[in-house]
C-alpha cells in the first residue's frame, strides 16, 4: 500500500512515518518558482524570479516580495494565494505588536508569530498546510536577519538559502560564494 490513503488525514502518519500533507506543501514550494536570500553585514537582500504563466497577465497585479512592516520584508516559493493570507495575517500581527509595544515587532518575534501560523494549519481541522515556504529579511536592534520558514512551521536563521525550483542548484551556486 502506499501512502495516498493517508493523504486526507493531517496528523496520521504513514507507515513510511511521514505526514503527507505536509510533504504535498513540500512538493508546490519544490514546483514553485526559485527565490534566494544572502545576508551582508548591512543588510539583506533577497530575490526571486517572476515568470508569469501568459503575456496577457499584467505584470503589476503579480508581487512576489511583499513589505511587512518597515524594516522586514519577505519572499515566497509555492502558492501565491497562500502566500497572500501568510502577508495579511503578518502585517496583523506587527500592528498588534506596535499598537501594544509603541515599536516595531523584532524580525525573530515575527517569524516565530507566522511559523506559529504554519504550524497550526498542520494540525487543525477544516484546513490544510500552507503550500509556501518564505524567506524573511529584516533589520532591527540585532542588524541584519534572514530566516527561512518552510510549511510544517518550522524556521531557521540562515546566512543565505534558496527554494522553489532548482534549489540545489541555488544551494551549490551560494555554499561557493
Amino acid at each position: 500500500m502506499g501512502d495516498s490513503q493517508y493523504s486526507f488525514s493531517l496528523t496520521t502518519f504513514s507507515p513510511s512515518g511521514k505526514l503527507v500533507q505536509i510533504e504535498h506543501a513540500l512538493t508546490a514550494v519544490g514546483s514553485g518558482q526559485t527565490s534566494l536570500g544572502i545576508k551582508a553585514a548591512n543588510g539583506v537582500v533577497i530575490a526571486t524570479e517572476k515568470k508569469l504563466p501568459s503575456i496577457l497577465v499584467d505584470e503589476a497585479s503579480v508581487q512576489k516580495i511583499q513589505l511587512l512592516t518597515p524594516n522586514i520584508g519577505v519572499v515566497y516559493s509555492g502558492m501565491g494565494p497562500d502566500f497572500r493570507v501568510l502577508v495579511r495575517k503578518s502585517r496583523k500581527q506587527a500592528e498588534q505588536y506596535h499598537r501594544l509595544y509603541k515599536e516595531p515587532i523584532p524580525v525573530t518575534q515575527l517569524v516565530r508569530e507566522v511559523a506559529a501560523v504554519m504550524q497550526e494549519f498542520t494540525q487543525s481541522g477544516g484546513v490544510r498546510p500552507f503550500g509556501v515556504s518564505l524567506l524573511v529579511a529584516g533589520f532591527d536592534d540585532n542588524g541584519p536577519q534572514l530566516y527561512q520558514v518552510d510549511p510544517s512551521g518550522s524556521y531557521f536563521s540562515w546566512k543565505a538559502s534558496a527554494m522553489g525550483k532548482n534549489v540545489s542548484n541555488a544551494k551549490t551556486f551560494l555554499e561557493k560564494r
